[in-house]
Formats: structure tokens, sequence, C-alpha cells
């Protein structure tokens, strides 16, 4: 089916447009962008076995961890020792981000530049273990006492905001595995209205630990059968896909008003097009099988763009893995682009890293920005086995070559949680 091809700019007012113009990324697969990438069009996976702690114990003992990466090369001892996994990853790529943008803090009025992070818990978790492990061992001196901070999801806002000096608006978004998204969307939203002229926002998540791994096996959300073949253990949308495996990493974007953008020069990767959330109001685990709770989360975002069904060239899916959450999605897609759905590509990354929880839907916003940008749809690795359930275009396997202009990423949390952006070429 053809397209009708038009600029979804043109009914769109100038002020306050949203643009990207800076970029960073920590993953499994990669400790760049451009690494990352590389890997996802090669359809290279980053899913091993665990090495964060004996996982032996459990029936999924698999993870898309960080590897060959010391965060404390990168932040002094005094200040890394106060710091969580999710904090040092959160930390590292915002100034990654800041440096990719060219901005010059120096310069720049710090109390309008905002920070809103994106996490289903940040180090919560594994901070939680360690501290339960040295009370249990009759060690509570070994507490620091930091220790309670560790645990708050919001440090990783905190410190990008203390390293930086940004005095602007500074916000932790906890909406599961939607977080990254709806933080990424509230920047639009925060630029949008005037209140920020630069946003930091992204993800950041370290959740490889014993409680997820007994908790999601317990809810029979992880695969079992693949520790001896990893690589082969996420499978969206395939008819013998078992559960998502627990990822590790973090990816920062630094957004701008087009005018503040424009004023100094700045390179402009894409534009914030729209953004949109929505409840399922239905179950605290299991997703609404028809999906109408994400469809409307696609709907505003696309409301808000003002872009038509037939303009948008491309879903970065949420394709988890999960045999409920893939029927889901798909259910979703159909029900809100009806005839145009089977002709839209559709790929999932955390095929290739896992799930980085809420920090993965940043990740996810910086794959359709790279596709726009490159003309390349990296492809959703390991489906084997169509599933009638899930009968859209997957991008099977091997990346593919497409004009990318407009791209939406769907991003939906345990609670029922949905959120989508759109993002666009620039076009001046």
């Amino acid at each position: 089916m053809s397209k009708t091809k038009k600029d979804p700019r043109l009914e769109r007012q100038d002020d306050h447009r949203v643009v990207v113009t800076g970029m960073s990324a920590l993953t499994a697969v990669g400790h760049t962008v451009a690494s990352t990438w590389e890997n996802l069009i090669e359809a290279r996976s980053g899913i091993a076995r665990i090495t964060l702690m004996d996982a032996s114990p459990y029936g999924c003992q698999i993870a898309g961890e960080v590897k060959d990466f010391n965060p404390d090369a990168f932040i002094p001892r005094k200040k890394s020792r106060h710091m969580a996994f999710s904090s040092k990853y959160a930390i590292i790529t915002a100034g990654q981000a800041i440096e990719d943008s060219n901005l010059d803090l120096e310069t720049l009025d710090l109390d309008n530049v905002g920070v809103i992070i994106g996490t289903a818990g940040g180090s919560t978790v594994e901070e939680t273990e360690l501290a339960m492990r040295a009370l249990l061992n009759k060690e509570k001196g070994k507490l620091s006492p930091f220790q309670i901070l560790r645990f708050w999801p919001n440090m990783p806002s905190y410190f990008i905001a203390e390293q930086f000096k940004l005095k602007g608006y500074n916000s932790t978004v906890c909406t599961a595995c939607a977080s990254a998204t709806q933080a990424i969307g509230d920047a639009y939203r925060l630029i949008k209205s005037g209140d920020a002229e630069v946003v930091i926002t992204g993800g950041s998540e370290s959740m490889v630990s014993e409680t997820v791994l007994a908790g999601f096996t317990a809810m029979r959300a992880l695969p079992t059968n693949y520790n001896d073949d990893p690589e082969k253990a996420m499978r969206p949308f395939d008819a013998n896909r078992e559960g998502f495996v627990p990822g590790q990493g973090a990816a920062m974007l630094v957004l701008e008003s087009l005018e503040h953008a424009k004023n100094r020069g700045a390179k402009i990767y894409a534009e914030v097009l729209g953004a949109g959330a929505s409840s399922d109001a239905f179950h605290m685990i299991a997703p609404d099988p028809e999906g109408k709770g994400a469809a409307l989360a696609i709907q505003r975002a696309l409301d808000a763009a003002k872009v038509n069904l037939d303009e948008v060239d491309y879903i970065n899916a949420h394709g988890t893995s999960t045999p409920l959450g893939d029927k889901s999605e798909t259910q979703a897609i159909k029900r809100f682009f009806g005839e145009f759905a089977p002709d839209i590509p559709i790929s999932s990354t955390k095929s290739m890293i896992g799930h980085m929880m809420g920090a993965t839907g940043a990740l996810e916003a910086i794959v359709c920005i790279q596709s726009i940008n490159t003309g390349i749809i990296h492809p959703t690795i390991n489906y084997e086995t169509p599933d009638p359930e899930c009968d859209l275009d997957y991008v099977p396997n091997v990346a593919r070559d497409a004009e990318v202009s407009v791209a939406i990423s769907n991003s939906f949390g345990l609670g029922g949680q949905n959120a989508c952006l759109v993002v666009g070429e620039f076009t001046g």
C-alpha cells in the first residue's frame, strides 16, 4: 500500500519546537551510540551468562549486562563510593550526551536547564540486597551513612544536576518499563511550555540481581531454556518466546527548543514531534489483551505530533518477548493503525540487549533517530517461528534499508503504564 507523504510539521507552529542535539548510550552491545548501533544493525546479541553474581540457583541465569566497563574510571573515588551503579551510569552518559551536543555550560543559563530521568527503580533492588546481607550477618556497622540515598531512584537525576550545576526543573519518572519514554515526553512538554530551554533526559537502570531473578521467575516472565544458548533467549513476537532477559544500562538525550539550538549553531539529530501516555487500568501484571490502553498512548502521541497514520514509517516496539505482552502490543498496533498496520516495519531492540527496564525507552528513542538518519532499520533477531497472533512485519533477523521520516517508540510497563514518543526528521 502506498503512502501519501507530506511534511508532518506543516500544520505545526514553529514556537517551542523541540529538537535533539545530543545522544549517548551504554548498553550490553556497546558503550557509545555508534558502537551500540553498529552491533544492532549487524544483529549481534549482548545476552550472556550473568557475571555480577552467582545465578546458578535460578532458572534464568542470563542477562544483558554492560560488559568491560568500569564506571569508577570516570568518576572520582570520593564521589563514586556514595553512588549506586544506576547513578554512575547516569552521570557518565549524561556527560557524554552534553559533550556530544557541544553545550557550553559556562555560557548557559543553568537555572533554566532541566533534568528528567526515567527509571523503574535505579539500583534499589541490588542496594537493598547488599544492605540486608550486612544486617543479617550482624554487620550493621558496615552500612554507609549514604546507604539510604543509594536506594532512592531519584539519585541519578540528583547526581546529574549536581555534577553539571543544572538548577532548573528536576524530576524522576518511575512508571516501570515506560519510565524513560515518559521522561522524554515530560521533557518535551517542559520545553514546549517555555519553562525550559534545555533538558537532559533519558534513563538509567541496574536491576540484575537475585531478587529480580527470583521474583520475575515466580511471575513466569523470564526464559529458562536458553542458559546454554543465551543469544537465542530474547525472541520477541516469535511463537516460541518464553519471556524477557533483564538488562543494565543507560541512555541520555539533550533536548532543546529549536530557537535555542539554532542560536548556538547546534547540530540537530531529529525533532521530537509528540508524546503520549495512558493507563490500562486493567491488571497489575497482565496487559490489556485488546491493547486499548497502549493504543490510546499511541493516539495521544500522534495527535500531539499532528502526524497522520499513513505517515509513520517505523515503529520501535516495546517487544519484550513475553507471551502476553507481544500479543497485546500487536493488537494495539492493529487496533490503532488499522489497514496501515501490515505495511509498517516494526522491530524490537530488546531482542539484542535484553530489557533495560525503565531505561530502555531512552535507548529505543535513540534507535528511532538513528533509523531516521541512516535509512536503516535494525532487525528483530531470533524470529524463527511465526505466531498467528503476532502477524505484522517485525523485520526478522536482518537489517533493512528504508526511508524513515517519522518513527514512534512504544514503552509499556507493569501496572498498565503506557508511553509513546514520536520523533521525526528535522527539516528546518
